[in-house]
C-alpha cells in the first residue's frame, strides 16, 4: 500500500523485532500461532498438516513461494482489499469516499453475499480457514489485551465502510488460538483462480467435518471470494450434520450455501462456481 502510495506513513515499526511470536505450542488442549509465522512455514508444520489441514492448505495456496516466505499469518488475516477501484486511487467507501465504483463498473471478482455500501471481497485465504476452525484472536494495543472469536474480527462493509476488521487504530493481531482438534475431525481448503499463480482466490471454501466413519456429526463451512468477509453458512452446515455423507447429500449442502446469493451484472458465474467447489470439497473431506 505504501508502494501504491495508497498510505504515506511517517513511521514504519518493524514487528520482526518482536521475539517469540512466530512459534505455534500446545498446551492445555489448545494450540497456539504467533501472528508473525511465515505462511511458508505455517503450511509445513507439522502440527498444523496433521490436526488442521485445512489452514496448511490455505496457508500454502497464498500467493508465490517468494511471498509466503515473507507474508505473515497476522498480515495475511489483516490485508486490505485488492479491488482495482480502491488500489487504483479512487474515492471509493474504502479509501474515505461516498460510492463504490463497483457496483455499476467492473465487479467480476466482487461480492455476492454481504455486499453493501461496499462490494469488496475479503482477500485473505486463511481467514475462511480461521472461521472454520472456530479460532480465537488475541488482540494487543495500547489499552492491554483481549480476545475476539475469528468471526467477530472480520466486520461488514454496514458496520464500517472504511474497515474489513475490528482493530482499533492503536492494535494488533498479536497470535491466534485454536481448540483441540476433535477425534474424527477432518478438514480441507480448496480454491479456484483465474490464473496459475500470484492471485487471490475467485471462490474458495474451508470445510471442517467431524466424522464417524461416514457419519458427519458436526460441520463448518466457509467460503472466501464471495463476500467483504469470510462466509459462513450455518444452513449448509445444518443439511450436513448427523447425516451419512452421500454426492446427493453434498450437493443439497451446496444448493443451500449458495441460496440468497445476490450478484452484480458481472459476477453471477460465482453462483455455479461456488455451488461445484462446496460440493466437491464436502464430499473429499467426508471420504478422506
Amino acid at each position: 500500500m505504501v508502494k501504491e502510495r495508497i498510505v504515506s506513513p511517517d513511521v514504519l515499526i518493524h514487528l520482526r523485532a518482536i521475539k517469540g511470536q512466530d512459534q505455534v505450542t500446545k498446551s492445555r488442549g489448545a494450540v497456539n500461532v504467533g501472528g508473525l509465522i511465515t505462511l511458508d512455514e505455517l503450511s509445513r508444520h507439522p502440527l498444523i498438516l496433521r490436526e488442521y489441514a485445512v489452514l496448511a492448505e490455505a496457508a500454502g495456496s497464498v500467493a508465490t513461494p517468494q511471498i509466503r516466505n515473507a507474508g505473515t499469518l497476522a498480515g495475511n488475516v489483516c490485508q486490505r482489499p485488492w479491488c482495482w477501484y480502491f488500489r487504483n486511487g479512487f474515492p471509493c467507501f474504502k479509501a474515505g469516499g461516498k460510492q463504490c465504483f463497483s457496483f455499476n463498473g467492473e465487479n467480476q471478482f466482487h461480492a455476492i453475499f454481504g455486499g453493501g455500501p461496499s462490494f469488496i471481497v475479503h482477500p485473505s485465504d486463511t481467514a475462511p480457514a480461521l472461521v472454520a476452525l472456530d479460532a480465537k484472536f488475541r488482540i494487543v494495543g495500547a489499552a492491554g489485551e483481549r480476545t475476539l472469536p475469528a468471526a467477530d474480527f472480520f466486520v461488514l462493509p454496514r458496520q464500517n465502510p472504511a474497515r474489513e476488521n475490528a482493530l482499533a487504530e492503536n492494535e494488533v493481531l498479536a497470535s491466534i488460538e485454536f481448540p483441540a482438534a476433535r477425534p474424527g475431525t477432518r478438514s480441507m481448503y480448496h480454491k479456484v483462480l483465474d490464473r496459475e499463480a500470484w492471485t487471490h482466490a475467485v471462490v474458495s471454501v474451508a470445510v471442517v467435518l467431524e466424522m464417524d466413519k461416514d457419519l458427519c456429526r458436526s460441520a463448518r463451512v466457509v467460503m472466501g471470494g464471495v463476500a467483504p468477509i469470510p462466509w459462513r453458512v450455518p444452513e449448509a452446515e445444518r443439511v450436513l450434520a448427523g447425516k451419512r455423507v452421500t454426492p446427493e447429500l453434498a450437493a443439497k449442502a451446496a444448493e443451500t450455501a449458495l441460496a440468497g446469493a445476490t450478484p452484480l451484472a458481472k459476477n453471477a458465474y460465482k453462483i455455479p462456481l461456488a455451488k461445484e467447489i462446496v460440493e466437491r470439497t464436502v464430499l473429499a473431506v467426508a471420504r478422506a
